[in-house]
């Protein structure tokens, strides 16, 4: 066991098995309905938050209109399904195909800046498509939102819907889970090796043969299309959406929860997912919800000075000195 916990592969194949596990039988500890909805909820973040972990922590590109992916996620299948009539499983591929062709067509300009331009210019973004989901009441019906989306279903069998919380939080995982698989298999690739480069110095990454352009347009198009499918399954599990979860302050929120967690972590993601989730539902029951950016920033100002590396790695960390001391005092 300790020859497995020491080679890198087998213990993150360990870690994965563990945690899906976990995921598998913690229903089975939960009985309010309300739990099992802030669950699915931490699923749906996940994704978002495991995507983006890939663009900011180990690309080195920050993004702080991430929540814009999600709406057009959610408004695509919303639109597609309610208003045209389409399947919502096509709706789902059509929000993620949707979702790819705007972050390409965003990312191509907007990646040719850096640092803090590359911010103003994705809060710019993030802010047009908010208030595009404000104004084109034709499109959006404004702040009344779309209702009546239809759940995510099979021969019948509801999978992905508020009246189905135990299916939905299994489906939700099962995607969330996938794409903490797919992003900790990119990290480990030649492809990671790249992001890892061009996050180190885009000169000496170009120096070296790195086409940096292409690989900041691909991790900027995979973390836009995990936050699409995010808010797609979103939209067919609430069965409404408005313009509302999709604000700037909800773009801070999915860049806090790669900070909590940890950059360059892949788990790192779910942990600062559930943190988070757990902040606003702490921020909600004392009728604050308008203090969270302010929440956001004081998180964000102390995790950076107290705990750098975040949650994740940062606990690890802490727990190696602690049994590092203990064995020191042993002996």
């Amino acid at each position: 066991m300790k020859a497995a916990l020491k080679d890198p592969r087998r213990r993150r194949v360990l870690t994965f098995a563990a945690v899906a596990a976990a995921v598998a039988i913690l229903p089975v500890f939960v009985r309010s309905e309300y739990y099992l909805y802030l669950l699915v909820m931490v699923g749906i973040y996940t994704m978002v938050a495991v995507g983006l972990n890939l663009l900011m922590g180990y690309a080195g590109q920050v993004s702080l209109g991430h929540a814009a992916f999600v709406a057009i996620g959610a408004y695509t299948s919303a639109i597609l399904t309610v208003r045209v009539g389409v399947s919502p499983w096509l709706a789902l591929i059509a929000a993620a195909l949707i979702t790819a062709l705007v972050a390409a067509a965003v990312g191509m300009p907007a990646l040719r800046l850096r640092g803090h331009y590359l911010a103003m210019a994705t809060l710019g973004f993030g802010m047009i498509v908010h208030r595009i989901a404000l104004q084109w009441d034709g499109l959006t019906a404004s702040d009344r939102g779309i209702s009546g989306i239809p759940p995510l279903s099979i021969e019948g069998v509801t999978l992905v819907s508020s009246t189905n919380d135990l299916g939905t939080y299994y489906v939700v995982w099962l995607v969330a889970l996938l794409a903490v698989l797919a992003c900790s298999n990119i990290v480990d690739s030649r492809v990671g090796r790249a992001m890892r480069a061009v996050h180190g110095s885009e000169v000496a990454a170009e120096t070296a043969g790195v086409n940096t352009a292409r690989y900041k347009l691909q991790v900027f198009v995979l973390s836009a299309v995990l936050a699409g499918l995010a808010g797609s399954l979103y939209a067919h599990y609430m069965t409404y959406i408005n313009p509302d979860p999709f604000d700037f302050a909800h773009s801070i929120a999915l860049v806090v929860m790669v900070v909590i967690g940890g950059m360059a972590s892949t788990w790192g993601a779910v942990v600062g997912a559930g943190s988070v989730q757990f902040i606003e539902v702490l921020l909600d029951a004392r009728h604050l919800h308008e203090q969270k950016p302010v929440a956001y920033g004081l998180i964000l100002m102390l995790i950076m000075i107290f705990l750098p590396q975040g949650l994740a790695r940062g606990g690890i960390d802490i727990a190696a000195r602690l049994r590092r001391r203990r064995q020191a005092r042993d002996r």
